[in-house]
Order: C-alpha cells, then sequence, then structure tokens
C-alpha cells in the first residue's frame, strides 16, 4: 500500500493494525488473527496483499515466541493458540529467534505514513507497562490433575508397609 509517498511493508501493515486494535481496546489483553484481519481491511492496510501472505506472517513470521521458518522478526506474541498481541519488554522470545543482530520489533519511523506515528509514540509507553497477571488455572496444569489418581493403588494398604514390601527380598 501506498499512502503519503510511502511503501508500507506487510509486516508494518500488521503491526499498524495490531496496535491500533490494541490502542482502541486497552483492556483487552489479545485479539484472535480474524479480528486482525478484519481491522487490515477497515484500515485500508489489506489492500493488494495475498491472503496467504497475512497468514503467514499472522502464524510465524511475526511472532516471537514461535519457532520461526525463514523471518525471525520479534513484533507480535501469541498468548494464546490464534491470539496475538503486540511484543512487551519481558515477553518470552523463541530460542530459534534470538541472534547477535537485533530483530526487528516495530516499524521504522520513515517507513511508516505520518498519520500512523502517533502509534510508535504510543507503543513505546505502552510496552513497557507490565502486561495484566493471569489468574493460574490450576485445572489447566497437567501434573496439578493428577494428583489422587494412584490412590487405588494404596487402597488396601498404608503406604509404609507398602515400602516395607517393595524392600523385602522375599517377594
Amino acid at each position: 500500500m501506498i499512502t503519503d509517498e510511502i511503501e508500507i511493508k506487510l509486516a508494518d501493515r500488521i503491526w499498524i493494525a495490531v496496535a491500533l486494535l490494541q490502542r482502541e481496546n486497552p483492556s483487552r489483553e489479545d485479539f484472535d488473527r480474524e479480528e486482525i484481519r478484519r481491522k487490515l481491511r477497515e484500515t485500508g492496510l489489506m489492500k493488494g496483499l495475498k491472503p496467504q501472505s497475512v497468514a503467514a506472517h499472522l502464524q510465524e513470521h511475526l511472532v516471537a515466541n514461535v519457532p520461526p521458518s525463514s523471518t525471525k522478526y520479534l513484533m507480535l506474541y501469541q498468548t494464546r493458540p490464534r491470539f496475538l498481541r503486540l511484543l512487551r519488554m519481558g515477553d518470552n522470545i523463541d530460542p530459534g529467534r534470538q541472534s547477535s543482530r537485533p530483530s526487528k520489533h516495530i516499524p521504522k519511523r520513515d517507513e511508516v505514513p505520518a498519520n500512523y506515528l502517533p502509534l510508535l509514540d504510543w507503543y513505546e509507553e505502552w510496552s513497557r507497562q507490565a502486561p495484566p497477571v493471569q489468574p493460574f488455572n490450576y485445572e489447566d496444569d497437567p501434573l496439578i490433575r493428577l494428583i489422587g489418581s494412584g490412590k487405588h493403588i494404596w487402597a488396601d494398604e498404608h503406604a509404609d508397609e507398602y515400602v516395607e514390601n517393595l524392600r523385602r527380598e522375599d517377594i
């Protein structure tokens, strides 16, 4: 897309769309990929893009915490399957994306149309804020779900007796 004589790169278009969603919805933690596509269409940033290219960028090229295939950008963060937000300071990054050269995490100022420049300033402040603490859901933890799963093994025998029987050599 050409705006104000600037050719906006695909990665930057997606970053702009997600930044707009984040800024417009400050209480939301993340957005599903379809919401991001819809924002691209609403703003005209989708014009001239192939849906497959957008899908690949939303799936892996821009997502800091998934293994890279080729591009190692650090622009988005996957919070749960199909849900993304902008990358924040302190977010975990997939080891395959870490390198000695800094990876792109925001658009360059001279590659963004003037009407989107305030997003870069907004992002600098937003990215420093601590993400909301998610309460730990014990039911989702696979190890916690195992609690009590083997109690039938010792149902008719005290644990100390069970261990003593295991130690006996005549068994």
